[in-house]
């Protein structure tokens, strides 16, 4: 099939060719939540893993529980962050197009946070465009 305009921002997971895969990700027990340094980083380190191509990271510190919520915004679309670190948990969204490989997210997520239970969800968005 000849490649068309836009056509290089389409993946293909299992066979099904979609807009894009999105994690739904749930860090449980997780440590450094509050550290926004280490947020930075470890969204930064996300993105290298993943193949993607990082435009901007913002990240907010809120005073009352020292959570943080932010976004790395990405050429192949984003990755968002909303922890609370008085229940030792964050959750993540992963949305990534494109030849990326947003998985391998998991396991940077898991050190970084130093988590005892890491869930995952899976949505392939526009599935059959």
């Amino acid at each position: 099939m000849p490649e068309t305009a836009g056509e290089e921002h389409v993946m293909v997971r299992d066979g099904v060719r979609c807009a894009g895969a999105h994690l739904i990700v749930d860090v449980y027990g997780g440590e450094r939540l509050d550290d926004i340094d280490h947020i930075d980083a470890t969204l930064r380190r996300c993105v290298e893993v993943a193949g993607a191509t990082l435009l901007h990271v913002h990240l907010h510190h809120f005073d009352e529980n020292g959570g943080v919520s932010g976004v790395a915004v990405l050429a192949e679309s984003h990755i968002s962050i909303h922890s609370w670190p008085e229940h030792q948990y964050a959750a993540l969204d992963i949305f990534m197009c494109g030849d990326t490989q947003p998985e391998a997210c998991v396991e940077v997520l898991r050190e970084a946070f130093s988590a005892s239970n890491v869930a995952v969800s899976e949505l392939l968005r526009g599935r059959g465009i």
